[in-house]
């Protein structure tokens, strides 16, 4: 391949430079396209845009690969902990014994929140959605920590970066709290960051709690299987926002609130949804063929993939993790059975397998937290927790880059022409 693209337009002829990564598609440098051309490239939905450079994540969607700093997610899965993950894509290298021990050390002492905060908790109606109340608090964690939002000094990125991952699980478990009126719990640094969470989630002041180690590592996986997913929409978000020299806070809270678009982090409650709909296995039948039908507007939820066009790496782990967790709490939920069936047709049923339309990561997740005892309401907000360590680790990324400039998407203007003013009274 030659390493300048040309591109002819009407009256002559430009070359532009072709990049190459360490894997995956090079891409065409188009930054001098306006100067040389006068012209912009039109582009809905960025899907043929590199938008930026980085060095985090890559997704392969044709292959199924899914590799963090160049882990295969199914190895971090099986192996590693969200913690240790969370240190990874920050610091771009797995730690060692010491390093993890000292970062988990310092996640775990910026666990609880500022106390001014339980009152603003109870500004919001009791049936908020978790997520209207983390964008909230989330947005307003910089009105408490202003020690922590000049985004030039690199040490006060990373207490911000740490912050917003250790106060996350206290932020989500708070308003699942305050939703069903119960006492907020502290957080308990003795316990695992998973098990913390699921202590001031499910436990209560009046007797102990003691965490489940299946569940406890169920919930481990399902977090690190959503902590980073490459450019997408809530991650350019945040990345948008961090480009105007937004505070770390402000920008995580942007990208919460793109997260919550059934579109993206909405999928696995309307999986869970579908699954409640179906019922019973008796009428998956029904279901698959109203699926196929063009001019019936259901759609299975928890198949396919934007990115994936082969099997979603994450769902080979999840598809594990959901019996382990049903056979650990004894579940005998005719959803499951609906699942699992759902599952077996649609991998074998030619209409699927030609359209590529495999079980995701969300046909599971939502599956396994609704075992667990989550409503459909939390699953978007523990995928913003999860998501949160991508997310302030690709805020820093895009800060250090020294290529960033603000961004400013062009488009193609349909409006009208230049036309002049008409008063009122003359229309």
């Amino acid at each position: 391949m030659s390493d300048t693209a040309k591109l002819q337009v009407p009256g002559k002829e430009v070359e532009y430079p072709i990049l190459t990564g360490s894997t995956g598609p090079d891409v065409v440098d188009i930054r001098k396209l306006y100067a040389n051309t006068g012209m912009f490239t039109y582009d809905p939905g960025f899907t043929s845009t590199a938008s930026c450079e980085s060095g985090l994540t890559y997704i392969d969607g044709d292959e199924g690969i899914l590799l963090h700093r160049g882990y295969p997610i199914g190895q971090l899965a099986e192996e590693s902990s969200f913690m240790e993950v969370s240190y990874l894509l920050l610091n771009g290298e797995l730690p060692n014994k010491e390093e993890l021990d000292k970062f988990t050390y310092t996640i775990s002492r910026h666990t609880m929140l500022h106390e001014q905060l339980a009152t603003f908790y109870r500004g919001f109606r009791r049936d908020a959605h978790p997520m209207a109340v983390m964008c909230g608090v989330v947005g307003a964690l910089s009105a408490f920590y202003h020690d922590s939002t000049d985004i030039t000094d690199p040490k006060q990125r990373m207490i911000a970066s740490h912050r917003l991952i250790a106060k996350m699980p206290t932020i989500a478990a708070m308003a699942y709290k305050y939703s069903v009126g119960q006492p907020f719990l502290y957080p308990d640094n003795s316990l695992s960051y998973t098990g913390n969470f699921l202590r001031m989630t499910f436990g209560v002041p009046a007797e102990e709690y003691v965490v489940n180690p299946v569940v406890e590592k169920a919930l481990d996986r399902i977090f690190i299987l959503h902590a980073d997913h490459e450019q997408n929409a809530s991650t350019s978000t945040v990345r948008l926002a961090g480009s105007s020299g937004a505070n770390p806070f402000a920008c995580i809270a942007a990208g919460i609130a793109c997260l919550w678009g059934p579109a993206h982090g909405g999928a696995n409650e309307a999986a869970l949804n579908m699954l409640h709909e179906i019922g019973t296995p008796d009428r998956i039948p029904e279901f698959i063929a109203r699926a196929k039908d063009k001019n019936d507007p259901f759609r299975l939820m928890g198949f396919g993939h934007r990115v994936y066009k082969n099997y979603d790496p994450r769902a080979t782990v999840m598809q594990k993790t959901v019996r382990e967790v049903f056979k650990e709490l004894n579940v005998t939920d005719p959803v499951f059975e609906v699942a699992l069936q759902l599952e077996e047709m649609a991998l074998n049923d030619p209409y699927f397998v030609e359209k590529k339309l495999f079980p995701n990561v969300d046909f599971y997740s939502g599956i396994i937290l609704s075992a667990i005892g989550f409503p459909t309401t939390m699953f978007t907000a523990l995928f913003a927790l999860a998501r949160t360590v991508g997310w302030v680790a690709q805020w820093n990324e895009m800060i250090s880059d020294p290529d960033q400039k603000i961004g400013r998407p062009r488009q193609l203007y349909t409006g009208p022409v230049q036309r002049d003013y008409i008063p009122v009274d003359k229309r």
